[in-house]
């Protein structure tokens, strides 16, 4: 693949990932019901685990740049059964996300044509709850954005920088108006973790605090196609950065315009209902606007990486050969992009006509910090254990390389594993809703459960490489 990305391109694809705006505009409500006038604590505590962990998946970047990241990185040094789930996690994590974020970009789409009075095109009458028109307009979004992702990493990064431009403008013109217009009395408090009410909130917040974090390690994902593998790592931290400053912004100021209640109860809609609250029509619009930009970035962010992730796995072995097919021109792995959003149409088109896969869809999305907080943690005890020679020759660096992620991995470990408890613990029954706590665990069950059906047959079928001992022995610059 083409070393044709930059400092700068890495920044837009991980921060696209993650997609600050969108975590904003419908994470911080959702938290909300959860840690109560405590945002900007959780959003700060998360951070301190993903930070350490970001040292880890820094310092694998740097020694051995690679598409499949986590995957690789996790089956050389721990075991190939681990990697593999590592990556499958990712993978369907990914999908699902993408399904979600297509409609979510559409509903933004449709809103933003009813407050430009467009309310009906060739006599059809737009809806923005309609969720067949939502995810129908979002679908196109989702094509057109793999269709530029063909194109090549650097067309996507600089079409990405813009939309990054304009959100962030959005966000801190007005998160920064709301921290001097609002009436809600400001309180340290509110960055204090100990004042969160319960730990079943303190464990419910934090993973999904986790999520909005979830995606700097994109950058990592495309580190073939970076020019100096230094810049993956430097990408990640800048973003991981902007990241942290956009929540700590955007949680003081909406708990600075609107009282619990209302935070509460607009959940999804808390951007566009912040908005409407500060400014009048037009500019009320803009967050909107944002909200709708993140949503596009996000699904070409999201596809990206993945594309590359079972590209890797694809050229060891694990996957069929389809996946490692490059287009002649561009040199990207067109096959694995088309596919992978491919995947997410079919899902989300699933969920237009069968009641129990939109459930799916909303328990995966509310379970997939477990999930995160899984592969995130495996990655970064990966980097713990090959780099644990640091500690003797280079303080510092094991600090940073063993330490920190180590500490990380741990902390992600007890809270994700305490949420799946309390997930166990609260329901008697199984029931096929989002609601339900089995249900909601059955989620990420099938998720491993399939990637281990999926590991073995390329184990024992396919025969794959990846799964010999010593496979890829090479030494690196460790």
């Amino acid at each position: 693949m083409r070393k044709s990305l930059g400092l700068w391109g890495g920044v837009a694809i991980a921060a696209s990932s993650t997609a600050a705006t969108t975590s904003i505009g419908i994470g911080l409500g959702l938290m909300a019901g959860m840690v109560g006038l405590h945002l900007p604590a959780i959003m700060l505590l998360a951070f301190l685990p993903i930070l350490g962990i970001a040292g880890g998946y820094g310092r694998l970047g740097r020694v051995e740049p690679n598409a499949g990241s986590s995957y690789r990185w996790i089956g050389r040094t721990l075991s190939p059964w681990l990697g593999f789930l590592a990556a499958w996690v990712n993978i369907v994590g990914t999908i699902v996300f993408m399904a979600y974020t297509t409609t979510v970009t559409g509903s933004a789409i449709l809103q933003l044509l009813g407050q430009a009075s467009l309310h009906r095109v060739a006599g059809l009458r737009l809806d923005p709850d309609s969720t067949l028109q939502a995810t129908l307009l979002g679908l196109v979004v989702l094509i057109a954005a793999a269709l530029v992702s063909v194109r090549g990493v650097e067309l996507a990064a600089g079409f990405q920088k813009w939309l990054l431009i304009f959100e962030y403008a959005v966000l801190l013109g007005f998160c920064g108006y709301g921290l001097f217009v609002g009436d809600q009395p400001f309180s340290l408090e509110w960055f204090n973790p100990f004042a969160i009410p319960s730990f079943e909130g303190l464990a419910q917040g934090m993973v999904l605090a986790v999520f909005c974090y979830w995606g700097f390690e994109s950058v990592f994902s495309v580190g073939e196609e970076v020019r100096d593998p230094g810049d993956a790592s430097r990408s990640g931290f800048i973003a991981l950065t902007v990241m942290l400053v956009l929540f700590l912004l955007g949680g003081t100021a909406f708990q600075r315009v609107m009282p619990l209640g209302e935070l509460a109860d607009n959940g999804a809609h808390g951007l566009t209902y912040f908005g409407e609250k500060l400014a009048d029509q037009p500019l009320a619009a803009l967050p909107l606007i944002a909200l709708m930009f993140s949503a596009v970035a996000s699904l070409q962010a999201a596809v990206i990486p993945t594309a590359r992730g079972v590209y890797a796995m694809g050229r060891d072995g694990t996957l069929g050969h389809v996946w490692t097919r490059f287009h002649p021109r561009y040199q990207t792995p067109y096959a694995a992009t088309l596919l992978i959003a491919a995947f997410a149409v079919v899902l989300a088109l699933l969920s237009l006509v069968i009641p129990t896969v939109n459930d799916l869809i909303f328990a995966a999305v509310n379970a997939i910090g477990i999930l995160v907080a899984f592969y995130y943690a495996l990655t970064a005890i990966a980097a713990a254990v090959r780099f644990r020679h640091l500690l003797r020759t280079s303080p510092l660096e094991g600090l940073r390389a063993v330490v920190g992620p180590a500490l990380g991995a741990l902390a992600l470990l007890v809270v994700g594993g305490y949420l799946a408890w309390w997930l166990y613990d609260s329901a008697d029954h199984f029931e096929i809703s989002a609601d339900n706590g089995w249900f909601a665990l059955l989620v990420p069950a099938l998720i491993l459960a399939s990637g281990l059906a999926v590991a073995a047959w390329a184990r024992w079928v396919r025969k794959a490489p990846y799964f010999s001992p010593g496979f890829d022995t090479r030494p690196c610059s460790e």
